[in-house]
């Protein structure tokens, strides 16, 4: 799958490292390689001065041989609504180890499915991955959808000389809600209070109104979106500055209603078991705790199949070794102050089961002078 190819060839740079990929994509309608995925891995070997064999649409079998990471200018172009997204987990990684600053332009799909919105990377992985010591700036100069495309984004990578273990295992208290709500083209802005209304409304169904719900309504500007799309994401914040967040883009004849509560609903599952991460960071921390110096600690809700991918990535590539525990019973702290008292006994019940720490001694990757 992508991910596999992501995450291998990732680590194949900087623990330079020749890989083969095999049975790429084999179970798939269009198997082998698709745009986004030869896009990202071009990205990889320009930037690590690598020979790529087979390096093709369709292709099912790679080699990647990297030498060295390069600072400098990129640009990657998937010519469709690809998700720049998915280039930006493969490359920023690799260039926070560069000798220099580098500069990426990204063109294609900022708000696509079956993938990190430009949305949740702003407003939740690069506040997460802070913590790291993973740094670095984005620019959205263009919002591009399914299916033409022609999103850009820009982002500047300085180097570290090294990542710092985490520990994300305090939820808190849940401080607030936020969100936001779009239509871009020809869509009335309507349709985006609707998906704001509905998120809230069923927000509010299982925790107090005391706790705030902003979230922003908007219409994108016609010289800022390529096509036409619309869609919601909604976070939130915990007193210990815990970040989730889940999203939902429309359809043509879902109603709005329901793609507002879709993206409420997903959030308040994950909710449900007290995570200091959502089900879709889960996997995008793997790497970094694997390279990062020190012992890392992160609290999931049940692992999803990407986190089991990349843990067993991570482990073949680097040699660390993760532990998961299963948190088999949990204190609900003062939950009465965030619902009413049988939604907190319902809660109760729901997390005492699935709940996973994930930990690791990291690798203390340094960067190579």
């Amino acid at each position: 799958g992508g991910q596999i190819l992501r995450n291998s060839t990732a680590l194949s740079v900087l623990l330079e490292i020749p890989i083969q990929v095999e049975k790429i994509r084999a179970g798939r309608s269009q198997g082998g390689l698709r745009p986004q995925h030869l896009t990202g891995i071009q990205l990889l070997a320009q930037l690590s001065e690598a020979k790529l064999h087979n390096g093709n649409i369709g292709a099912t079998e790679i080699f990647f041989t990297p030498k060295t990471i390069r600072d400098g200018n990129y640009l990657a172009d998937t010519k469709t609504a690809g998700s720049v997204c998915l280039i930006m987990q493969t490359a920023i990684p690799c260039l926070l180890f560069a000798n220099d600053s580098s500069y990426l332009r990204l063109l294609g799909g900022t708000n696509a499915d079956f993938a990190p919105e430009i949305d949740y990377y702003s407003m939740i992985f690069q506040p997460i991955a802070k913590k790291f010591n993973f740094n670095f700036d984005m620019n959205i100069i263009r919002r591009g959808y399914y299916p033409r495309g022609g999103g850009e984004v820009r982002i500047t990578v300085n180097p570290i000389d090294q990542l710092t273990a985490v520990d994300l295992t305090e939820f808190g208290q849940i401080k607030n809600f936020f969100g936001r709500a779009f239509v871009a083209g020809t869509l009335s802005k309507r349709i985006a209070h609707e998906m704001a209304d509905a998120a809230e409304k069923l927000i509010h169904k299982k925790y107090s109104k005391d706790i705030p719900v902003e979230i922003l309504v908007l219409k994108e500007p016609d010289n800022i979106a390529m096509g036409t799309a619309t869609g919601i994401i909604v976070g939130v914040e915990t007193t210990t500055g815990c970040l989730l967040a889940a999203s939902a883009l429309g359809k043509r004849g879902v109603p709005a209603y329901d793609v507002g509560t879709q993206a409420a609903q997903d959030l308040l599952d994950d909710l449900s078991y007290q995570p200091c991460v959502d089900r879709h960071l889960q996997d995008q921390l793997i790497i970094l705790m694997a390279l990062a110096k020190g012992h890392s600690k992160v609290r999931c809700g049940p692992l999803s199949d990407h986190t089991k991918t990349a843990i067993y990535i991570a482990e073949l590539l680097t040699k660390v070794k993760f532990q998961i525990t299963e948190v088999s019973s949990l204190k609900l702290e003062n939950d009465q102050s965030n619902s009413n008292t049988s939604e907190a006994a319902a809660t109760a019940s729901c997390i005492s089961h699935g709940a996973t720490i994930v930990e690791c001694e990291g690798l203390g990757y340094q960067r190579r002078s």
